[in-house]
């Protein structure tokens, strides 16, 4: 046990012993970087690879020289000059460390390392000399700098060199080249450096090779992480539309994998109408060079994968930048990156301020007809009222009988009751509208009631020159309900119908039981309502346009719209169907046992009386307005 324990600590402290070397050879040569480069993790690397094969074969070279004149005896001028070159390599290190002129240390460093090869080769018999193999090392030396201009300045050095010997060789010009033992050390002294001196280089290369290999794999974690974890999808297109590569956010935003998008996928999912906005946005992207921004809807997919809605995304494309792809051909086509948003809220919230615009501006408009019209309505009857009182005051210069006085005090009454009437419904509808009109209930026979309006406007429409029909049989039950509100209902419907029929028309009103529901419907051939205006109908102070510019001067508007309450207070529903030139046919089902809407039980079915509507016009635009809960 003992000696287990033994061996696992020894071979611990060597591994320690071994990381702790390490480190404080890698500390050292990061306290010579210069500064420009210790913030640049790769460059950094190439610095070191560059310094630490020429610092520590110098030192070694130097820590063996007295080992080889203790076997040499007294060097010759040759081998003093060679060790003495060692010197270079540390100074170029030491230049490198200063300034930072990596590739001026390169080219400098493949001229000295020539110029000694060149020194050996020529003492030691040129070309054919062991020392010519060295000029392998100058290019192969250059090559871990990844600068193909100092690959190609190193690779001409080496090959003028070769040139140089071939030729001194040839013409004779050598010097007669030392033999003998010496010879032999020196040339095994010089081939083992050389063998060391490449070893260096290809660890240095190793070196180079690991670090960028890792900083690329912590580039691409880091991009990996950021596209993985985004709210923006990334994606990459070609001009047409195809989807090259896109980041994993799309499942999120659209529900499905990122590999099923590819090709056409995403294409596919844009809305028919939207197509030509994302391709145009793409192909001026590519072929323009600048950023582009379009926005389009997008089909989401459902939790089960089924086809779920639209949702609205903004899609800011431009052109993907030259040089940025190197495994692209060089005459590729221009592709796009694209970065996709969700902007379903934003247009959410668009789309509701144009509608809050566009209902601000009805108002207004409404507001605006309303005081034109009530501008109107109020000034007549007080004008008359004014009028015929003062021509009463003044009986006795006009010299008025009393059959004139008496018409004109029914003038005067009748413009008062008109003014009443309107100063009514206003205040009505001021009480509907903030729910202080309250129902009173009670039984009551709704034919005399309808017959009762009916002979009240009876005078009206024979002014107007139409026809009036009332068609109510006689055996309608009671029913339920608020009698003065059933007879306003009644009132406006059927006045509205004689106001806006044209003379030589005819209103025909009619009454009958469906269901537990009282049906009543109000018939006219007047000038009828435009499909724009039908949605409207109902909506305070609102004059439909057509009817607007031909009786603009009779109403107020409010009458469809009180009807509208009072039957929507009644749990009743109203339909209006018309067509412009061929009349208004108006339809309210009111039930028959009212019950205020505490007590009204939960299962009550509402009556569909389109169907009953179609029954009594055979075309027209329908408007129906649902009874309120």
């Amino acid at each position: 046990m003992k000696e287990a324990f033994r061996h696992v600590d020894v071979d611990g402290y060597v591994e320690a012993k071994r990381v702790t070397v390490l480190n404080i050879i890698r500390d050292c040569l990061d306290a010579m970087l210069h500064p420009s480069v210790r913030y640049d993790a790769l460059t950094s690397a190439r610095h070191r690879a560059f310094m630490a094969p020429r610092l520590l074969g110098s030192l070694a070279a130097f820590a063996a020289f007295p080992v080889y004149l203790a076997m040499r005896g007294a060097p010759t001028a040759l081998e003093v000059v060679a060790f003495a070159w060692l010197i270079a390599p540390i100074l170029l290190s030491y230049f490198l460390s200063r300034t930072g002129r990596y590739e001026s240390a390169q080219i400098m460093s493949s001229l000295a390392v020539a110029c000694l090869v060149m020194m050996v080769a020529i003492f030691t018999g040129g070309i054919a000399s062991f020392a010519a193999i060295w000029l392998v090392v100058v290019p192969i030396e250059a090559a871990l700098s990844a600068s193909r201009r100092i690959v190609t300045a190193a690779s001409a050095i080496a090959l003028a060199c070769v040139v140089a010997l071939v030729a001194m060789t040839a013409l004779d010009w050598l010097p007669p080249s030392e033999a003998g033992a010496s010879h032999l050390v020196f040339m095994t002294f010089g081939i083992a450096s050389a063998t060391l001196y490449a070893a260096g280089l290809a660890f240095g290369a190793e070196s180079l090779a690991r670090t960028s290999v890792s900083l690329l794999n912590v580039e691409e974690d880091r991009y990996r992480l950021l596209a993985t974890h985004m709210s923006d999808v990334i994606s990459r297109h070609r001009p047409n539309g195809t989807v090259q590569f896109i980041s994993p956010a799309v499942e999120t935003l659209v529900g499905v994998q990122p590999q099923r998008l590819f090709g056409h996928g995403l294409f596919d999912r844009v809305h028919v109408a939207d197509r030509p906005a994302y391709l145009t946005a793409l192909s001026d992207a590519a072929r323009g060079g600048e950023a582009r921004s379009v926005e389009f809807r997008l089909r989401r997919d459902g939790a089960r994968g089924e086809a779920g809605d639209f949702i609205w995304v903004e899609m800011r494309c431009r052109p993907l930048e030259v040089g940025a792809d190197r495994s692209a051909p060089a005459n590729a086509e221009t592709e796009v990156v694209a970065v996709l948003r969700d902007v379903t809220d934003r247009k959410l919230q668009q789309q509701a301020l144009e509608e809050a615009r566009i209902e601000t501006e009805r108002a207004d408009a409404s507001k605006t007809r309303f005081l034109a019209t009530m501008s109107h309505e109020l000034r007549t009857p007080l004008n008359a009222i004014i009028g015929f009182s003062e021509m009463i005051a003044q009986e006795d210069a006009l010299m008025l009988d009393a059959a004139r006085r008496q018409e004109y005090a029914r003038l005067i009454n009748d413009s008062g009751q008109h003014l009443l009437s309107v100063v009514n419904g206003i205040l009505d509808m001021s009480k509907l509208e903030s729910g202080s009109f309250e129902l009173a209930p009670e039984p009551f026979a709704p034919r005399p009631a309808l017959i009762n309006c009916c002979n009240l406007l009876a005078l009206k429409a024979s002014d107007n020159g139409v026809d009036l029909i009332t068609d109510a049989p006689k055996d309608l039950p009671e029913i339920n309900g608020d009698p003065r509100a059933f007879r306003q209902i009644l009132l406006n419907l059927v006045s509205n119908a004689i106001k806006f029929t044209e003379r030589g028309g005819n209103v025909t009103v009619t009454a009958g039981v469906e269901a537990s529901f009282l049906v009543v419907r109000v018939r006219d051939t007047g000038v009828g309502i435009a499909a724009d205006d039908l949605a409207r109908i109902g909506d305070p102070f609102f004059q439909a346009g057509e009817t607007y510019h031909q009786r603009r001067h009779e109403g107020t508007g409010l009458g469809l719209s009180i009807v509208k309450s009072l039957v929507s207070m009644h749990g009743g529903e109203m339909q209006v169907q018309s067509r412009v030139g061929e009349g208004t046919n108006v339809t309210v089902a009111l039930p028959l046992d009212y019950v205020p809407p505490q007590a009204a039980p939960s299962n009550i079915t509402p009556l569909n009386i389109t169907s009953a509507a179609s029954r009594s016009a055979s075309s027209g635009t329908v408007h129906q307005v649902k009874k309120s809960a």
